[in-house]
């Protein structure tokens, strides 16, 4: 027996539909590729996603071909997203701290048939549009005044493009299941890999994200994306906000401490997300300048684990919640939140930073298990450590193009590649990924947690630990740390620090100084670049 409900799709051109509707006046700020503040409102967006959408179909771009977006978080940006998706394409987000040569790749492997730029990155569509063959129109998202001279044919300024176009365009009528988003993985462990979201996993996991115990957000919200909408679709704050009425303030390019306080104060910002650099950057500037906070209320944190000494210096110093977060492309990519369960309710200090320190609970929509080696499903006792593996409405079951299908098995459980335990109140720990954990004589050792114990240090900037050969042990980790401006610690000095906090044989072997540590262009560290650059590294003795 069937029930008697309507047969209602969960299409993404319902939500810009909906914002539009029940909070037209809600604003969309932006900080502009040009410079200056730029407003618009939901019942603006929609308007110009349907000029969009109008002008790509009338042009002879068909449900499913891949339009690409070389930009920055803008109200501009968000347009082209849902007037993409409305026309029935599929909105491909290219990452521009990739090598020319990468996004090259991506864009071939795709099959690109357009691309939205900013102007930020005119010089390197320049030296891409020669290498895709597939590629037939470039859209600089700026006016005539701002408009470059260029030799490339068929580029359009934004403006100009949509005033060709009166927005008088029915959305195209596609199935929840067709294909509406594109992002490649990092490709740390060979070539990217194309994930290929659907109309129905971003409307569900748009849902998820905002949900009580999750994100937590709603239509009171400012909220700033400081996570790009090219790093794993700005961890779907780019269909939460419009569909719960969300007031959105872009970033634009400016990523630094200065301009993120400047929007996070004079926007009145309540909440925001990004990875833990970028909270690193904000607290030396709060701190530098003697800055308060006194409108944000969360902040979500992943990307990367997040230190402890940020959690404590955003709660205790400036009275924010933080909102430990995990995740994968492959996810949409909200994985788990660590929020507060009724169990918890009454924990301060130590106790709750102790929790806090987790990647969190898994938000319904999430399955996940560990699993050793055999695919023998492990106990959640908070101890018992193996392969994390997830399944769920927004899950990839496969990648585009077939690629890596090892990593998905007969029961539709994805191995996400990362090393976790979970306790018995459902809170997931990651302790590392599977290629990064330390295997010293015959038991592992968590990087991660290494990591972020070094960086509470006062006089530490940044931290990165790997494993290197030992004739004894196997493996050992060496600890690489990048010090503060101004400040000189000393190994004896960072070993002291950790000494007590963690298990003596888990305690790094040596402490090596760097200017910089390499990073992906997603912002994670670069253990493979490490290992690389001490390659010939011999442990003291």
């Amino acid at each position: 027996m069937h029930g008697l409900m309507q047969e209602w799709p969960l299409v993404c051109h319902k939500i810009i539909d909906h914002a539009a509707r029940q909070h037209p006046n809600r604003e969309v700020v932006s900080r502009s590729v040009e410079g200056p503040i730029v407003r618009t409102t939901y019942a603006g967006v929609r308007d110009n996603a349907r000029k969009i959408a109008q002008l790509l179909a009338r042009e002879g771009f068909q449900p499913g071909d891949r339009i690409a977006t070389l930009a920055w978080n803008t109200g501009r940006h968000l347009e082209a997203w849902f007037g993409i998706m409305g026309m029935g394409g599929v909105y491909h987000t290219l990452n521009p701290r990739l090598f020319p040569e990468q996004i090259a790749w991506i864009m071939n492997h795709a099959s690109d048939r357009a691309i939205f730029t900013d102007l930020t990155f005119m010089p390197l569509v320049e030296k891409l549009v020669p290498s895709v063959e597939s590629l037939r129109k470039v859209i600089v998202m700026t006016d005539a005044a701002h408009m470059p001279e260029t030799a490339l044919p068929n580029v359009v300024s934004y403006e100009e493009w949509l005033d060709e176009a009166d927005g008088d365009f029915e959305w195209a009528d596609v199935g929840e299941d067709a294909a509406c988003g594109m992002c490649y993985t990092s490709g740390t462990t060979g070539d990217p890999k194309g994930v290929l979201y659907s109309h129905r996993s971003n409307v569900l996991h748009a849902m998820m994200a905002a949900m009580p115990d999750a994100m937590g957000v709603g239509s009171k919200d400012v909220i700033l994306p400081v996570v790009p909408m090219f790093h794993a679709n700005a961890w779907g704050l780019g269909q939460t906000c419009p569909m719960i009425g969300a007031k959105m303030v872009m970033p634009g390019g400016k990523m630094d401490g200065e301009s993120i306080y400047e929007l996070l104060d004079t926007e009145k910002v309540t909440f925001t997300a990004a990875v833990p650099t970028v909270w690193l950057m904000l607290l030396q500037y709060l701190e530098q300048n003697d800055k308060k906070l006194p409108y944000l209320k969360k902040v979500v944190i992943g990307g990367a684990a997040c230190p402890r000494a940020i959690t404590e210096k955003f709660e205790k110093n400036y009275g924010v919640e933080v909102i430990h977060a995990w995740g994968m492309t492959e996810m949409s990519p909200l994985g788990s939140l660590c929020t507060m369960k009724p169990q918890h309710a009454g924990k301060t200090g130590d106790a709750l930073l102790d929790i806090k320190q987790k990647q969190g609970t898994a938000p319904f929509g999430v399955e996940m298990i560990v699993t050793d080696d055999d695919g023998k499903e492990l106990p959640w006792d908070g101890k018992t450590f193996g392969r994390l593996k997830v399944r769920g409405p927004a899950v990839a079951s496969s990648y585009y193009g077939g690629d890596g299908a090892e990593q998905f098995d007969e029961d539709g459980w994805f191995d996400t590649g990362d090393v976790a335990h979970i306790d018995p109140d459902g809170y997931m720990q990651i302790t590392d990924r599977s290629k990064d954990v330390i295997k010293s004589g015959g038991e592992w050792i968590s990087s991660i947690e290494l990591e972020n114990l070094a960086v509470g240090h006062r006089d530490l900037a940044e931290a990165a630990v790997i494993g290197l050969p030992h004739e004894k042990w196997g493996e050992r980790p060496l600890l690489v740390v990048v010090a503060r401006e101004g400040c000189a610690p000393s190994r004896d000095d960072i070993l002291a620090f950790m000494d007590g906090k963690i298990a003596k044989w888990w305690m790094p072997d040596d402490v090596a100084f760097v200017d910089e540590i390499p990073h992906t262009a997603t912002g994670k560290i670069k253990k493979t670049a490490l290992r690389e650059q001490f390659a010939h590294y011999r442990f003291p003795g």
